[in-house]
């Protein structure tokens, strides 16, 4: 079974759509139980660090996340909150990452949205796709590259568009909005 998180966060109908194109059938879902049991889990994700941060800790999702030892999945704001910290509110996130969310600087067009290129592409999520694939970003804040970064975008910055640790992989983009490539991406991810 694969969960999509359900929380305070908007693009859980795009992934599940996505996913269906795929033929997957998923569950959409905020319940512990049900996360801590599925095969893969994907953490969606559209709009504010704090409110989305006190939906999980009040739910006691935060703690559930943590403890996943499946295949997870962070997309864009899931990718952020996955960090320790999100200057957007000031918000503490998960810590499963010990990296920072950083606003982009002013003097370039926020936010960053629409297609770009990712490169150095490593790991499984990337597999078997060429470097500078197009994706589609929607962000104002980023993840600067780190020891975790598996694939990068440059916007203003170098930055880390996806990042990796043990079970948990994120991406800042949007596979489930980014054709051909984003599906396999997903593709990929549901083949861990």
């Amino acid at each position: 079974m694969i969960a999509v998180l359900q929380y305070n966060a908007g693009n859980s109908t795009s992934v599940l759509l996505a996913l269906r194109r795929l033929g997957v059938d998923a569950v959409l879902t905020d319940n512990p139980e049900l996360l801590a049991s599925a095969d893969k889990v994907i953490f969606p994700g559209v709009g504010q660090a704090s409110s989305a941060m006190i939906y999980l800790r009040d739910r006691k999702l935060d703690e559930a996340i943590r403890t996943l030892q499946q295949p997870v999945l962070g997309i864009c704001l899931g990718m952020q909150l996955m960090c320790s910290y999100n200057e957007e509110g000031k918000t503490t996130g998960l810590g499963i990452f010990s990296e920072a969310v950083q606003r982009f600087p002013p003097d370039g067009i926020v936010p960053h949205t629409g297609w770009n290129q990712v490169a150095q592409l490593t790991g499984p999520l990337f597999m078997n796709l060429p470097e500078n694939s197009d994706v589609y970003f929607v962000h104002s804040y980023y993840v600067a590259t780190s020891a975790y970064t598996v694939a990068t975008c440059d916007y203003l910055l170098p930055f880390s568009a996806a990042i990796q640790k043990n079970n948990f992989y994120a991406v800042q983009f949007h596979p489930e909005k980014s054709g051909a490539i984003g599906q396999r991406i997903l593709q990929n991810f549901l083949s861990l």
